[in-house]
């Protein structure tokens, strides 16, 4: 039984409780109500570390702190709604994973929202699946990004963020450059139909190295990138299953980098 089966059929609060499950149980409310009038409540145990519990905290941590993101700056922009609606549209959520989506996001807008016990849970519940944390980052960070911008109060909750989770202000730094070059990213490109980038600076953010890295060193930040993104291996440590087209685009991305920046130097 896939995360959102199981939720649906009643394991949810044993799944996560604390915050996260409080506030993934106020999201589904009818659902729950209907699953157990059905008679498919059945409190399944799902113990900690388990793929099915970590894909539950990962969604709903993700809508939550995308929700309040967004707010961070004092309102929503059309360009934010439309980049969390675009998350949702990469899943193919059906119309019960759509509604619960919107109403987390509308949870993480609110005054009252405690986000770093949020993150301290899902922290906890990630174990030690560290690209599993850096592709939650990378989410909301092209969230925040949507509009061409990163204000300060929105730079803060990610550092906030990213503190919780112990990721370091250069790690973030970074993540912001490669979002930067994403947003340049074409995929179909000009003269050739291969996708590209609008600059080969652009293609070294992606990848994280300077202009004068060795050919060795843009190697092994590809590899690495590679294997950090890599889809399979996200999905089996907790991605959600409807996420995996996000990773599988990122992993694109930096191929295209790669291969854009080989061309430019001439090496295999």
């Amino acid at each position: 039984m896939s995360w959102w089966g199981k939720i649906l059929g009643g394991s949810f609060g044993y799944m996560l409780g604390g915050p996260l499950g409080a506030l993934l149980g106020a999201a589904l409310g009818h659902q729950l109500d209907r699953g157990i009038n059905s008679g498919n409540f059945n409190f399944e145990y799902v113990r900690p570390g388990d793929t099915e519990r970590v894909q539950t905290a990962f969604f709903t941590t993700t809508f939550l702190t995308m929700g309040h993101l967004a707010k961070a700056d004092g309102r929503v922009t059309e360009s934010e709604i439309a980049a969390a609606q675009y998350i949702m549209q990469q899943m193919q959520l059906s119309a019960d994973q759509k509604k619960t989506a919107i109403e987390l996001f509308n949870q993480g807008k609110a005054p009252d929202f405690d986000l770093e016990s949020i993150i301290i849970q899902f922290k906890q519940e990630c174990g030690r699946r560290r690209n599993l944390e850096q592709m939650f980052i990378e989410i909301l960070l092209a969230t925040a990004m949507a509009d061409g911008d990163l204000d300060q109060a929105e730079k803060d909750v990610l550092l906030n963020v990213c503190k919780l989770l112990g990721f370091s202000r250069m790690a973030l730094e970074r993540l912001i450059k490669m979002i930067q070059a994403q947003q340049h990213y074409q995929g179909s490109g000009s003269a050739t139909g291969a996708p590209a980038y609008q600059s080969i600076e652009d293609a070294y953010k992606m990848l994280g190295v300077d202009k004068e890295a060795t050919n060795g060193e843009v190697k092994k930040a590809y590899r690495k990138l590679m294997s950090q993104h890599h889809p399979d291996k996200l999905v089996s440590r907790g991605l959600p299953e409807e996420m995996i087209k996000l990773a599988t685009e990122k992993t694109q991305e930096i191929k295209a980098a790669y291969e854009q920046i080989k061309k430019q130097r001439d090496f295999k």
